[in-house]
This record gives C-alpha cells, sequence and structure tokens, in this order.
C-alpha cells in the first residue's frame, strides 16, 4: 500500500475523531444552555470551523497533488506527536465532562475545572490543536498546510483564548 493511501486512511480516522468530538460537543452545548449556559465568542466559530476542516482538506491535497516525498524519521515522529495530541484532547473532554465543548460556552455557578491537564496548563486543549495541526501534515511531508494552518491557528487562538478567558473571568 502506498504511503499517501496510509496517510489518506489517518487523515481520515482523524475526521472521524472530528465528527465524534461533534457528537460530544453537541449533546454538552445542549446540556450547558438548557441550565443556562451562556455563549461567547460566536463570531470566531464558523472560521474556526472552516480552518479545522481546511486543515484535513489541505493535507490530503498537498500530498495527492504536489506528492511530497515521505521521511520516515520524520513521519514516525509526527505520528507520535499526532497520536500524544489525541490522547491530551480526550484527556481534556474527560477531564471537563459535561463543560467541555466546541463552543466558549459557560454555565454561570458552575465550579471551574483545575484537574486533570487543567491543574498543569490553563488551555491544554489548545496545545493539542497546534499540536495536531502541524504534526498531522508532516507526517506525510505536507510542509505548506503545516505552515498555513499553523500560521492562520495563530491568531485564531488569539481570539479564542481571549474569549473563553473573559466568559471564565464571569464565573469567578
Amino acid at each position: 500500500m502506498s504511503g499517501q493511501v496510509l496517510f489518506t486512511a489517518l487523515v481520515v480516522a482523524v475526521g472521524l475523531e472530528r465528527v465524534a468530538e461533534l457528537v460530544v460537543a453537541r449533546r454538552n452545548a445542549a446540556w450547558s444552555l438548557a441550565r443556562g449556559g451562556v455563549e461567547s465568542g460566536r463570531g470566531h466559530y464558523p472560521f474556526m470551523v472552516a480552518l479545522h476542516t481546511g486543515l484535513l482538506v489541505g493535507a490530503l491535497v498537498e500530498v495527492w497533488v504536489r506528492r511530497p516525498d515521505a521521511v520516515p524519521v520524520l513521519a514516525g515522529t509526527m505520528l507520535a506527536l499526532v497520536v500524544a495530541s489525541q490522547a491530551l484532547r480526550w484527556w481534556c473532554i474527560a477531564t471537563l465532562g459535561r463543560q467541555w465543548n466546541t463552543r466558549v460556552i459557560v454555565v454561570p455557578g458552575a465550579p471551574r475545572v483545575t484537574g486533570g491537564p487543567y491543574r498543569l496548563l490553563p488551555h491544554p486543549n489548545y496545545v493539542a490543536v497546534v499540536v495536531e495541526g502541524l504534526a498531522l501534515p508532516l507526517v506525510h511531508s505536507a510542509w505548506v498546510t503545516a505552515v498555513v494552518f499553523t500560521t492562520l491557528n495563530g491568531f485564531l487562538l488569539a481570539t479564542r483564548i481571549r474569549a473563553e478567558d473573559a466568559a471564565l473571568a464571569r464565573l469567578a
């Protein structure tokens, strides 16, 4: 089986993981909103969805059109980072429980979660996003996608973290 086919399978697996996230997020959003949750940062959400979709599509297009050679040592290291980022992401999801969401929804009176990876970092899920956004395309040397996603994601995260921090400050 060719490296391109294996890479495509990996990107499809990550895409299916994203669908699972959206199922959990939708259920948790409904739970939060039913308890008086307030959404913040709604304006940047469509850009976030487009950017994350673009990561998956861009990596596939770059690998199939530009046909870069996969570098085995780089591929193995980047694959390990992709797996680690998924583990961190799901640790965040498990730690936040019903409060985890792809949107910024805060339930008034809910306690701020400070356990799990949140005892180490204020926004550990974004560490997972940054690592995955760089590592996934580089599994098959799709460096253009890695650079474009990482750059645009930096701007998005600056906006997202400000919105999230402001929403969380209202809990105190």
